[in-house]
Formats: structure tokens, sequence, C-alpha cells
């Protein structure tokens, strides 16, 4: 059995991530093993968890892989750890569309896990009690153990609202006062990820566990994770190994850091050596690389930089064997970004926009690629401020309203983000690709 908690909020900007990854940091530096998991389908507040943990970000959505696979992966991700943590996602009851299907609360039914409700205290004092007490009996299936006051203004600021919440029957975990000194920098799609400030990233680490250790009640956080039962689900697994037939080589450096640790993995178990390469500083692909997969990112911002990347570039444009790319790794193939050279792989120019476009997205793939088969169905994401010039004629995927992706015998490139093990035949059928090259 792995103690776990589920780290929410009534909303976004509350103070989640930051009292997330403080627990997680501040356990770790007691010498426990510490699982980081995040509800959802970000990619930037795992980078700070793996930093704050030592071991990999896992995420848990119900959209991307399936409600019933989320109690095996968290299994999975959790194994030989003391203590399990999950970030959760915007406010606690908010899912998908107009539905509580995976919100937070969704999460943390399926994985029986206490929740403790971070509050952004800072423009209130008894009307804490009031929302703390709302959400404790909005939905009685979750089980509400604590709170965390976050942007407390002053000792008798935190004295009102433990006084007001006395009354709730909702214990207080921690009160947190205001702080510079633990913020992170955002940008366009968020918060910067931490492999692209690893340095500033590791001393705000330093920080926050700190911040938290001096302002929660670790021992009685300790308690409450340790109260969940046991989960009856076995453990997730990507497959029996495969001894290693080819080579592939997946893209990784500042500009590609968003990927979910499960696809590696699914490779790995299908047959693949997966080779990681950064576009940025590598002239070459690794050497005797069969199939290419390039994740999302953010090109855009290192635009010059790939593009003065020309040795690489050019092999890329001359290889001959299967690539995958989602979002970042569309850009890349293009012939350019920004008016900047890329690849060249794929017949059009991509720009950045003012337009944030966003959200889940319940696909068909309406024509066969080195990855799908027509008539398959897929659930995906999209996050991202480009667009790209023309549009598919023949596009890979549609859904209500949209259409994308480009597609031949050995290219799949797409906006579409998705989680490989909601698709475990993803990456067999990519290996097999591969395998099929090298003869």
């Amino acid at each position: 059995m792995v103690a776990r908690l589920v780290i929410a909020a009534p909303a976004s900007g509350a103070g989640k991530t930051t009292v997330a990854t403080g627990l997680m940091a501040a356990f770790t530096r007691r010498g426990m093993a510490v699982s980081p998991h995040k509800v959802g389908p970000d990619y930037i507040d795992p980078s700070y968890h793996a930093l704050a943990t030592g071991r990999p970000g896992r995420n848990l959505d119900p959209w991307l892989v399936g409600e019933e696979r989320i109690a095996p992966l968290f299994g999975h991700g959790a194994a030989g750890a003391d203590l399990a943590v999950v970030e959760g996602v915007m406010g606690l009851y908010d899912g998908a569309g107009a539905s509580e299907f995976a919100s937070t609360a969704h999460v943390a039914r399926l994985l029986d896990a206490p929740v403790v409700l971070v509050v952004d205290a800072a423009k209130q004092s008894r009307s804490v009690a009031a929302l703390v007490h709302g959400f404790a009996s909005y939905d009685t299936r979750i089980r509400l153990g604590g709170v965390i006051l976050n942007r407390i203004g002053s000792e008798r600021h935190e004295s009102i609202c433990r006084e007001a919440l006395a009354e709730s029957g909702v214990p207080v975990l921690g009160a947190i006062r205001r702080s510079d000194a633990v913020a992170t920098p955002s940008r366009h799609l968020g918060l910067v990820p931490a492999a692209e400030r690893r340095t500033q990233a590791a001393q705000a680490m330093d920080a926050v566990a700190a911040l938290i250790a001096a302002s929660c009640d670790l021992e009685e956080l300790l308690r409450l994770a340790r109260s969940a039962p046991p989960l009856p689900a076995a453990p997730w697994t990507p497959g029996p190994s495969a001894p290693a037939s080819v080579r592939i080589a997946v893209a990784g450096g500042q500009a590609f850091t968003f990927g979910y640790t499960e696809q590696a993995e699914l490779l790995t178990a299908a047959g693949a050596e997966v080779v990681p390469f950064d576009p940025l500083t590598d002239e070459t692909l690794p050497e005797g690389a069969r199939g290419i997969v390039i994740g999302g990112g953010f090109p855009e911002v290192y635009a010059a930089e790939l593009s003065a990347n020309e040795p690489l570039r050019k092999e890329v444009a001359a290889f001959d064997g299967p690539i995958s790319a989602e979002c970042a790794g569309l850009l890349y193939l293009a012939r350019q970004l920004d008016g900047r050279p890329m690849c060249g792989i794929l017949d059009i120019e991509a720009r950045m926009t003012g337009t944030l476009t966003l959200g889940y997205r319940d696909a068909v793939a309406v024509r066969d690629s080195v990855l799908t088969r027509d008539g398959e169905r897929y659930r995906g994401h999209e996050f991202h401020r480009t667009a790209v010039d023309p549009a598919p004629e023949r596009p890979l995927f549609r859904w209500r309203g949209g259409a994308d992706g480009f597609a031949d015998d050995r290219v799949s490139a797409s906006y579409l983000h998705l989680h490989w093990a909601g698709s475990p035949h993803l990456a067999p059928r990519f290996v097999e690709a591969c395998r099929a090259q090298s003869f």
C-alpha cells in the first residue's frame, strides 16, 4: 500500500503547484521516496515534480487513458515509494467540458485518496470557513482531510482563519505566508519548464521545500496520507519486455520538453532501444536510428537556434525511416517556423499566433499512417499558440468542429497530443514499422 494525498484547490491560481511541489521536496529531503503525479494533460508541472523528487513526474488523466487505467498507472509510478503526492488540476470539481469526468475529484475517487484543499486566503478571513464547508459537503464521496491556507498576511489573519475553520470540522494542516522567493516565471503556455531553468529551479526548490516544511504540519499530512486504504488494482505494465531490435531517436533538450514517461517505457517493451537527442545542440541523429519521435515543447522560443543547426535539419530531412511528431514536432518538420528554415519534410509554414488553442479532442483517424489506421478513435488534447499554412487537404484526424494532421506511409504529424498508455497499440506498431525499415 502506498500512502497518498491529492492536493486540490477551489480554482486555478490558489497555489496547488507550490504546495504540491513543496510537499514533494520537503518529504524527499526527509529521506522519503516520493512518487509525483499530476491530474490532467499538463507537461510542465511534472517537470518540477521530477526535480523535487528525483523520480519521473507522471500524469493521471482519465480522458486520455480511460478511468480503468488510473489506479494501475498510479501503482506503476508509485512502486517502491513511501508516499505519493498527486497535484490536481483547476478547481477540485472541474472536469472535461461541463462534466466532472477527469476532474481532480474524479481521480481522487479512483485512487481512494484523501484530499487536501489549498485555499488562497489573501482577500478573505472568516469566509474561508464557508468556502471549505461548501467543498467538503458538495460530494460526500470525496474525503476532504484538511486545508492549507495560502498567502496568509499576518499572525492575526492566520488566527482569524483558523478560528473560523475550527467550527467547520476540517483541520488546518498549514498556513503559508506570502513569499516571492518561490515564484516561477511564466510565458504564453504557462510556467517555464524546469529543463529550461534548471539552476534557478533547483534554487527555488530548496526555498519552497523550506517554506512548506516551516508552514505545514508534515507529520499530520503524512498520517493523513497513510490513512488511505489499499488499492485493489494491479499496477500497469508496458508489456513483456522484448529484446531491443531497433534504435529509435527521441527528441529532447530545452525545445522539446513535452512527453509522457510511459511512451518510452512502451517503446522499450515493444523492442526499441530509446536514445535521446537534442535538436538544439546535436548535429547528427543517434547512430543507427531507424525511427524518430518528436514530441511537444517550445520550438517557437528556440526557432533561431533550431534553424541554425543546419546539419541536423538536413539529416532529418533526408531520413527515410518512420517519424512520429506531435505539436512542436509538427512545427520542426515544416519548411519554416516564423520565417526561419526548419526541416522541410512537410510542405507547410508555421507561425506564432495570438490565439490559444486548448482543449480535449475526441478524434477519429480518417486515414492510415505509420501510427494510425482509418476509423480508429483517439482521445487527445491540443495546447498551442501557433498555426500552419496550408491546412491539410487530407487530414489525419477529424473531430467535432475540427480536423488536423499530416500523414504518409512513414510520417505521422499533428497538433494532437496522445498519451500512448491510452492506446497501447501505438508503440508496437511504430516499432514494427521501424524494424521493417531495417531490412
